[in-house]
């Protein structure tokens, strides 16, 4: 087979030059296709696959439409082997006339809806070279579970996932506390509406089948390795990571921690494993920092939480290498409610790294996370998180970290996709002299909202936070940030910085900023910084002067303007979100 790629750098010019100048009939069909009309897909113009243009593509059923010219009949064998190449690639090939366009295009159209019913999405693919356009995340696959609850939420629910973890009875009274609190509480009403996600249509617990916490990677079922293998999970943890975990849907699949790492009495464990390995240590953690009461999703998330990362540093222990670990949610109308909590006491530091995603389905799905980090003094901890979720995931997450004496907290946050985003990390500066860094990144694109916001309250004098936030508005969608810092009256001597840029990439899209700033003393201070504009036309004017293409400038100042965050992410990460940032932008701003 010959080598597949996807958006050759070659073509660039051409590909730009056939969208500006579409026929009449091809025209007329983009008007169907773009904005994402027919089943929620996206469709591209002028895409390219190794040495041929396609008319339209959709890269998620892998369709695609061509539409045939006069020009066409003379190159009947060119044709042929274009299709047969095409079709080889698992590249379902439909091609119309331009009379059937102008004559019956409601035909034309159930055709590609019907086609679009009966593709599943194909398998991945080998050797993918420079300019690919293939979507790393978007895919499900075909896994059988040994458990799968009823998508309805009851007391019988909660009990049934507690006795599968073999909890302890304060955990299990814990959950129906905070079920009755869910019950207890309306839907807030301080955020993003959430009037499509049905809480009843959700599936609460899924165990695939053979993925109990295995140690070595042989021993995951082969459709799971599968995909953990095409979302380079081997592949990190041979970059001198140490610690990879993999989760998928409700269950651990994968757990390797470094023997010297637990020679050193360095504890990584599921969540649902410690609670009954460290019960003691766990119960004086868990729901200290978030309170089941918190609003109504923190209620549920405690009620019908499972697994995820429990990790404990001992006193003066340095883990100089990232730690890694991995969520996958697979199971259509899924509810994934996994709880990390972190502890690193006197004179210890980590770095840990957390990866999401999701398939896309035609039905939402919710994602509701939380993160609850202690940290004692002198310690140092960088908190990261990369999320990739589908347009049809619901991801409201609550993160919170305790700041003691002399300490610093970093948090690096990217967000992309999701349908509705609204995710809130909190650091509570509790001892003299500590420090909290928020760092944040997030791009809503065409059928998304992002609401994020970073809270910092300094409680204890000389304390200092920095926040810096950058967002990306495309397609007429909407990217809100707002933040809180709230510097208490013993906080005095303290110093809070907030810088807040904005980037909208067309004229319709909106970006929000919305601070809340309270000082109660007069010995500390505040700067605050926001701005929002466009792509500058002199910068633009400037690299094409450069000869380089203004699709290509464009991206290069996107990544310019992003990287105060992206410097702060492992080269490997900074280097793979330039590749997401580029798919984003592929067939023109």
């Amino acid at each position: 087979m010959w080598k597949i790629v996807f958006n050759q750098k070659r073509l660039r010019e051409t590909r730009k030059k056939l969208r500006n100048n579409m026929t009449e009939a091809e025209k007329n069909l983009w008007e169907f296709l773009k904005w994402k009309k027919i089943e929620w897909l996206k469709f591209r113009r002028q895409h390219s696959v190794w040495r041929y243009i396609l008319d339209f593509y959709c890269n998620e059923k892998k369709i695609c439409i061509e539409l045939d010219w006069k020009v066409h009949d003379d190159r009947k064998e060119y044709d042929k082997i274009r299709t047969e190449y095409l079709e080889e690639l698992q590249i379902v090939v439909l091609r119309f006339s331009n009379d059937e366009i102008f004559q019956n295009i409601d035909n034309i159209l159930n055709k590609i809806r019907q086609t679009v019913k009966v593709i599943n999405s194909p398998p991945a693919r080998e050797g993918l070279g420079e300019g690919m356009l293939f979507d790393t995340w978007n895919f499900s696959d075909e896994v059988k579970y040994q458990d799968k609850l009823n998508a309805w939420l009851s007391e019988d629910v909660v009990k049934y996932i507690s006795a599968s973890n073999n909890e302890p009875n304060w955990m299990l009274e814990l959950r129906l506390k905070a079920l009755e609190i869910f019950n207890s509480k309306s839907m807030p009403n301080w955020w993003p509406s959430l009037s499509k996600l049905d809480l009843n249509s959700i599936y609460y617990f899924a165990k695939p089948e053979g993925a109990w916490n295995n140690k070595t990677w042989d021993d995951v079922p082969e459709n799971i390795k599968n995909t953990f293998d095409r979302l380079g999970i081997p592949e990190a943890e041979k970059k001198s990571l140490a610690w990879v975990w993999a989760q998928y849907d409700s269950e651990v699949v994968y757990h390797s921690l470094k023997k010297e790492l637990e020679d050193m009495w360095v504890i990584f464990d599921d969540m649902s494993i410690a609670v009954n390995k460290y019960p003691e240590l766990v119960k004086k953690y868990f729901s200290k920092c978030i309170s089941l009461s918190d609003h109504k999703f923190a209620a549920l998330h405690y009620a019908v939480w499972s697994w995820w990362t429990f990790l404990y540093v001992p006193i003066w222990v340095k883990i100089d290498e990232p730690l890694q670990s991995y969520f996958r949610m697979n199971v259509k109308s899924w509810g994934q409610f996994e709880h990390t909590i972190i502890i690193l006491e006197d004179n210890s530091s980590a770095h840990y790294i957390e990866w999401c995603s999701a398939p896309k389905y035609d039905t939402n799905s919710l994602h509701a996370w939380w993160v609850e980090i202690f940290v004692w003094e002198n310690a140092n901890m960088r908190y990261s998180s990369v999320e990739n979720w589908s347009l049809d995931t619901f991801n409201l997450n609550t993160k919170r970290a305790i700041v003691e004496k002399n300490w610093f907290i970093e948090w690096v946050s990217w967000n992309m996709w999701s349908n509705t985003t609204m995710l809130y990390p909190c650091s509570i500066l509790k001892g003299d002299n500590s420090k909290a860094d928020h760092l944040w990144l997030a791009f809503a694109n065409e059928g998304q909202n992002q609401d994020t916001w970073a809270k910092v309250i300094h409680i204890w004098k000389n304390t200092s936070s920095n926040i810096i936030s950058k967002s990306l508005s495309k397609s007429g969608w909407i990217s809100t940030y707002r933040w809180l810092v709230d510097i208490k009256e013993n906080a005095i001597w303290s110093i809070s910085k907030i810088d807040c840029d904005a980037l909208l990439l067309d004229s319709k899209s909106v970006s929000d900023t919305i601070p809340d700033i309270r000082v109660a003393n007069t010995d500390s201070i505040v700067a605050h910084e926001a701005s929002a504009g466009k792509i500058n036309a002199e910068e633009l004017f400037y690299l094409n002067s450069r000869w380089i293409s203004e699709d290509e400038a464009k991206v290069m100042i996107v990544n310019w303007f992003l990287s105060p965050i992206m410097k702060e992410l492992p080269l490997e990460y900074a280097s793979e979100m330039n590749v997401l940032i580029a798919m984003e932008f592929e067939g023109g701003f």
